[in-house]
């Protein structure tokens, strides 16, 4: 699963954070301020890190599928974390602020050494323009620019967790209009919840049943089905007009 590494945890940071709770990223929030940076305030996070952001970064290390969201309370600090993370991996970096303090920053760091070309594929300001003012109109912003990137990589970008248990759906095939691409998938775990999709409504709701039909077997570990989302697909409730092939593969510890 794809990281996403808020640098901060001031006001957009949170209104971000709600939003992205419900776009399957792996969520991590660094702030070196005990009353920014805590569980109480991130609960949907999978980590809340208090400490300086470089040490922070650091620890966590860079990954290819990271998407990074400098939003911290400063342009010294927002410096030092993009400076920090043009050194590594990344999928996505998007920094806050004024054209002014990111036109200083990119600058700065241009005078440091760092290419223009990788300064210049920095989204900055950050976010979509939508005319957000609010943070929560902010965060809309940014989230809409993280799925624009994500949807840009493709599904194939993100390969599904590796040693995790259930029942692993993969779209193999299709044809006319579908929600989503070959290669997309889903992990149905063996209680029943899902990672990822493989576009919603009926058919993957179908399909999850299905999974979970094929886990209780206890036996086969692997199958395809064929759904069909043509208007003549009636019982699954689908106008798409298309069809796609899911392969299933039982994972077991």
């Amino acid at each position: 699963m794809e990281r996403l590494i808020l640098c901060g945890g001031g006001h957009v940071s949170l209104e971000l954070a709600h939003i992205a709770g419900r776009l399957e990223f792996e969520l991590i929030v660094i702030d070196d301020r005990p009353e920014f940076a805590n569980p109480e305030r991130f609960p949907m996070a999978r980590r809340v890190i208090c400490a300086p952001f470089l040490e922070a970064l650091a620890e966590l290390g860079s990954r290819e599928d990271d998407y990074y969201c400098l939003l911290t309370r400063g342009h010294v600090h927002d410096r030092d974390c993009l400076e920090h993370v043009l050194r590594g991996r990344y999928a996505y970096i998007g920094m806050i602020g004024s054209r002014a303090k990111v036109a200083a920053v990119k600058d700065s760091l241009a005078a440091a050494g760092f290419a223009r070309e990788a300064l210049d594929g920095v989204c900055a300001p950050i976010g979509l323009p939508i005319g957000g003012q609010t943070p929560a109109e902010i965060a809309l912003s940014i989230a809409a620019q993280l799925v624009q990137v994500r949807s840009r990589r493709g599904p194939a970008a993100v390969p599904p967790p590796e040693g995790e248990p259930g029942v692993l759906c993969t779209i193999t095939a299709k044809h006319g209009s579908t929600p989503r691409g070959v290669g997309t998938w889903m992990l149905v775990r063996p209680d029943g919840s899902v990672l990822g999709t493989i576009g919603g409504g009926a058919v993957e709701f179908q399909a999850v049943q299905e999974a979970k039909a094929l886990w209780a077997q206890g036996g086969g570990v692997k199958m395809t089905r064929h759904y069909d989302l043509s208007p003549d697909a009636a019982s699954l409730g689908m106008v798409c007009g298309g069809s796609m092939d899911v392969e299933f593969i039982v994972r077991r510890p």
